[in-house]
């Protein structure tokens, strides 16, 4: 099947350069290391939650080389709050081996660029595009909604056969000249005129050849995936406070949450039992057992629980708040640590546990915990 069509290019690129984002900051630049960070950053994630991030990762790690020097530790703080944390375990790996393999410049070869950790083939092509202007088709999920409605795709982005078809198309259509601009308008079209609801076809200058404005099918398309049900899960997780200090354990680095400093769990992630009260309530008995290799439980309090939604399911988070009335040493267990209040704004905590902790500090600054 052709998918050639060099209009389309054409047109997309005059919109872009009338019409399309030119003042973020990762734009204007060469620097394969700024498009790499922002590419990264903008995994699954939207423009105006990265901005802050980005100015201040770079406040930190200013070069490729500081990156890559940096304990993994640092990385996870300074990712702290963006989500989706294997990109940043990813980015720290990936920055050591440009350093180790390409001498701390990044190949511009997409195919050598989609073998570095957390890259792949999309994130690969646009930082061949726009830092050593090379054609390489990109497909993310804003392109993907521009095809189905610009093409009339109707059949679910996300399986195989369609994607594939997507992927031809894509490396059809990229354009021999002005890849910078026809990549940027790809993806200014999808987030700011071809949007998820309420598109403004008004304004798109792919209207006159759009399938789903012409058959009124804009929200329809693209086509959605089968909803399954959100599986529910729980969690009690031990809030123990003494002398101004709140103990943390370091998260394996794979899983949720891999890499951060969070609360101790007694059980890890359960399937939500039908009887809520039973999950919500663990025994006094069982609570200062999985407490004792940190000290002597003196008192404990059942805070209400809180809600955290994660890509595949929805943790109900049950923090127990423990004081003690005596510490035990922690030989030997060198993933927990004890970290002073003052501190925790600036840990490297899953959002939803530093919101918890926060928030409790701020109402009892004057009382027992801290």
């Amino acid at each position: 099947m052709q998918y050639d069509d060099p209009s389309f290019a054409a047109t997309l690129v005059a919109w872009q350069k009338e019409h399309g984002r030119h003042d973020l900051p990762w734009q204007n630049t060469r620097d394969a290391y700024l498009v790499w960070l922002s590419e990264i950053m903008l995994q699954q994630t939207q423009v105006s939650a990265v901005l802050g991030y980005y100015a201040r990762f770079l406040e930190r790690f200013p070069t490729l080389a500081s990156l890559a020097a940096a304990p993994v530790e640092d990385v996870m703080a300074q990712w702290a709050g963006l989500g989706y944390y294997t990109r940043a375990r990813n980015l720290h790996k990936c920055a050591q081996r440009v350093m180790a393999e390409y001498g701390g410049a990044f190949p511009s070869d997409p195919a050598l660029l989609a073998e570095l950790p957390g890259i792949g083939r999309s994130t690969a092509a646009a930082i061949a595009a726009f830092s050593a202007g090379r054609r390489a088709a990109i497909m993310d999920g804003n392109v993907k909604r521009v095809f189905a409605r610009v093409f009339g795709i109707d059949s679910y982005p996300g399986e195989r056969k369609t994607e594939e078809a997507m992927w031809a198309r894509a490396e059809a259509l990229a354009p021999a000249e002005g890849i910078e601009a026809y990549t940027q308008g790809l993806m200014d079209m999808g987030a700011t005129l071809c949007t998820r609801s309420s598109p403004a076809c008004e304004r798109c200058p792919m209207q006159a050849r759009c399938v789903a404005f012409a058959t009124g099918r804009t929200a329809e398309l693209p086509v959605r995936k089968p909803k399954k049900a959100t599986p529910e899960k729980f969690a009690h997780m031990l809030l123990l406070a003494d002398r101004g200090q709140v103990l943390l354990e370091q998260r394996p680095a794979t899983g949720i949450w891999g890499g951060l400093l969070s609360l101790p769990e007694l059980a890890g992630h359960g399937a939500l039992a039908d009887d809520a009260a039973a999950v919500a309530a663990p025994a006094d008995a069982a609570v200062a057992a999985a407490v004792s290799p940190f000290g002597a439980m003196e008192s404990l309090e059942r805070l209400l629980p809180v809600v955290h939604v994660f890509t595949h399911y929805k943790l109900h988070i049950h923090p127990l708040l423990v004081t003690l009335s005596s510490r035990a040493a922690l030989a030997g267990e060198a993933r927990y640590q004890w970290l002073d209040a003052a501190a925790l704004p600036a840990a490297a905590l899953p959002a939803p546990i530093k919101k918890l902790l926060l928030d409790l500090l701020g109402e009892r600054t004057q009382a027992r915990m801290f």
